[in-house]
């Protein structure tokens, strides 16, 4: 049995583009767990998405063998984990099959929204952190200012601190040896029972489901009946093995390793992230502590253009949810787009991934509905619904108040920026809590915001008006009421329940304008007058006019009586008034794609 002293569990926590998937790469070098002609940038980084976008989506887990300066070759199981607020449930997960955490800081950067939030995590899991400062090869890096901030944000001795280049490998190999002598080793078991969590797992279309495990107790190899807890279905297992970073089959997992099980399990429903795998023939009493159940908080309709795809957009879901256990769908049909899916999500950039995922893997044409979170509905009569789709909203003379989901943001900005920033805010439907200086040139605010309107655009405008300095981080807070109204999109009389949103009753008709002038240049003229209509409550609050084509009736006339050509005009018209009435206006697919572009703006 291999000594657990020579075994090290840690993650590396950071804010996205701190260089989290950079240093992992120099650590496989020189641990010489891949050969030099099989490197490349962001090796485990295995998505093209992540590649092309340059930032890490899912937690990847790799085991090295490292010897040390002590003479003693140590096992180091290091799982690289994404740095965008969207996928942090991706890190807590992480953060539960590790005993320490490298915090990397960009020595240019310094320490921004999600390091804070990143620390805290790895706090709360009572993990040893190693801050470790990145690009100190860049001009503008400032140490000095960055070990400051270290201290006084995150309440960490900055003389501890490690002084990296991840690109050209400086001071890579300090941080190894510092992974031996600062990170505890995993403790042993009081017992002999197999105890494994699970934190990820991936559907092959080969082997079935591959399980990600961190395994506290036991052993685990082939041919052994494995339960799993949550549901009391026993499996064979049939391989194990680690991540090198490829799978590589192993006889047997030991106590503290982190690794794959291959079972004979099919289904992707019948294993949960966070279930605890144990032995079928002496299997443990209680399960491990589990993850923090995710609720998602963004909630919209993904449909397929093509009906005859509904069966294979569904199949692709549930392998999809697998591998992302913050993702979740249920059935749903619209008048507008047909039968699809409603889909809840932790963010945007959850559902622009999960979107371009399902376009990729599954080479499926899909669109999306206009998103929504989640509202509290109290009505008159004391009963209270959780409303995600606004075509559910119940009648406003029903309704006592609606509840809105409020978040609780973290934004760093340079001080040039801070009138901006608060005018952002503001416009927001925000209130600043409190303001604290980092140093002379960096301030963070801290403020209370609908979560609605941080959905669509407020990141990229965030960006735009600190010229990309800034930061967000944002945790869930309180419902709070709000003067909120359904708002509907009607074209010709009849409301299209694809373009129905819940808005702010301040925000409703710049919204219902701006909506009504993106369908007007993609709706197609027809042969009589159309009326593109935004309403709340039944009351008209914006409206644009698609014109009707006009045939030249009188072309044919030369010359004679003029009573003629009015007896053909008014013909016209009332044949136009006829096809008013019974005419139907062909909306096609392109409008909806395109207006629910313009929304995602």
């Amino acid at each position: 049995m291999k000594d657990l002293n020579l075994i090290r569990n840690f993650c590396i926590i950071a804010h996205i583009d701190h260089g989290k998937s950079t240093l992992a790469d120099r650590m496989l070098e020189l641990t010489q767990t891949v050969e030099q002609r099989k490197m490349k940038e962001q090796l485990l980084d295995s998505m093209d998405l992540e590649r092309e976008r340059g930032i890490t989506i899912k937690a990847h887990p790799v085991t090295m063998e490292y010897t040390a300066k002590n003479g003693h070759i140590y096992t180091f199981n290091l799982i690289d984990t994404p740095g965008h607020v969207d996928f942090s449930y991706e890190v807590s997960r992480s953060l539960e099959a590790c005993e320490g955490a490298i915090l990397v800081v960009d020595a240019a950067q310094g320490v921004e929204a999600q390091t804070v939030s990143n620390t805290y995590l790895a706090s709360g899991n009572e993990l040893e952190i190693l801050p470790v400062l990145n690009k100190i090869e860049l001009p503008n890096a400032n140490i000095p200012m960055v070990s400051q901030q270290i201290e006084d944000i995150l309440a960490i001795d900055a003389s501890e601190a490690l002084q990296v280049s991840a690109k050209s490998g400086l001071g890579v190999e300090e941080v190894l040896e510092a992974v031996v002598e600062r990170f505890p080793a995993p403790t042993r078991a009081s017992d002999d029972l197999t105890r494994a969590l699970v934190f990820d797992s991936k559907y092959d279309a080969f082997r079935g489901v591959v399980v990600y495990m961190r395994l506290f107790s036991g052993i685990l190899k082939a041919g052994d009946r494995v339960l799993v807890m949550s549901t009391g279905q026993s499996y064979e297992i049939k391989e194990v093995g680690v991540f090198t970073p490829e799978m590589s089959k192993q006889k047997q997992l030991e106590e503290g390793a982190v690794g794959y099980v291959i079972a004979n399990i099919k289904d992707a429903s019948e294993i949960q992230i966070g279930d605890t795998l144990t032995q079928q023939k002496n299997p443990s009493e209680a399960p491990l502590p589990g993850f923090q159940e995710i609720h998602p908080m963004v909630f919209s309709g993904i449909y397929p253009v093509e009906t005859s795809d509904y069966e294979k957009l569904g199949a692709s879901m549930d392998k999809l949810r697998l591998n992302d256990a913050s993702f979740s769908f249920q059935s749903e049909s619209s008048i507008a787009l047909g039968f699809g899916f409603r889909c809840g999500f932790l963010g945007l950039l959850h559902m622009e991934i999960i979107m371009e995922r399902l376009r990729r893997e599954s080479n499926l044409d899909i669109i999306s509905s206009y998103p929504n979170v989640v509202y509290h509905v109290i009505l008159k009569s004391g009963e209270e619904q959780e409303i995600d789709n606004p075509m559910y909203l119940p009648d406003p003379t029903l309704i006592e108040q609606i509840e809105e989901p409020m978040i609780l943001a973290t934004i760093i900005t340079p001080t040039d920026f801070m009138g901006e920033m608060m005018q952002l805010i503001m416009d927001r439907r925000g209130e600043i809590v409190k303001t604290d200086s980092i140093d002379g040139t960096r301030v963070m605010l801290t403020c209370r915001m609908p979560l609605n309107e941080v959905l669509i655009d407020f990141y990229d405008k965030l960006k735009t008006v600190s010229r990309g300095y800034a930061s967000m981080d944002y945790e869930y807070a309180e419902y709070q009421p709000s003067e909120l109204v359904k708002m509907d999109i009607m074209i010709h009389g009849e409301v299209v329940d694809a373009f129905s949103s819940i808005v702010h009753r301040s925000k409703a008709e710049s919204r219902g304008r701006q909506m009504c002038k993106s369908l007007l240049d993609v709706i197609p003229r027809q042969a009589f007058t159309v009326a593109l209509q935004a309403a709340v409550n039944g009351k008209i609050i914006a409206r644009e006019t698609i014109r009707a084509y006009r045939k030249d009736v009188t072309a044919k006339c030369y010359g004679g009586d003029i009573s003629r050509k009015r007896k053909l005009l008014e013909r016209q018209k009332e044949g136009k008034k006829k096809l008013k009435k019974i005419g139907k206006v062909n909306i096609p697919q392109e409008a909806f794609i395109a207006v629910l572009k313009t929304n995602h703006k």
